[in-house]
């Protein structure tokens, strides 16, 4: 009964670990642009399973709303595993991606 109940700890502790892994976050910052106007750096790093580029082109339309957007510089689709055990069984691969934006007016 004790090993059982061990066990159903443990699993749940690596689901909870790839749940945490597999989220996108996405953050907007208010940055100054080369031309000394505003924008926005907006990131949507995450795994390939739950995020993608979508992401981003969402956020950056409800930051510049019907005005419409500018995208100044994108990032590649860089990635890595991360997380993890020896075996590599439960790592994630985690993209990076990262854009400027200039909202129109």
């Amino acid at each position: 009964m004790k090993s059982a109940l061990a066990s159903l700890a443990t699993a749940a502790a690596i689901g909870l670990g790839l749940l945490t892994l597999g989220g996108c976050s996405s953050t907007t910052t208010m940055t100054y642009l080369p031309s000394g106007d505003t924008g926005f750096a907006i990131n949507c790093s995450g795994s390939d399973a739950s995020s993608s580029w979508a992401e981003c082109y969402k956020r950056a339309g409800e930051v510049c709303g019907n005005y419409g957007y500018d995208v100044v510089s994108k990032d590649v689709d860089n990635g890595a595993t991360a997380g993890g055990s020896v075996g590599g069984i439960f790592g994630a691969n985690v993209k990076n991606r990262s854009m400027v934006i200039h909202c129109k007016q």
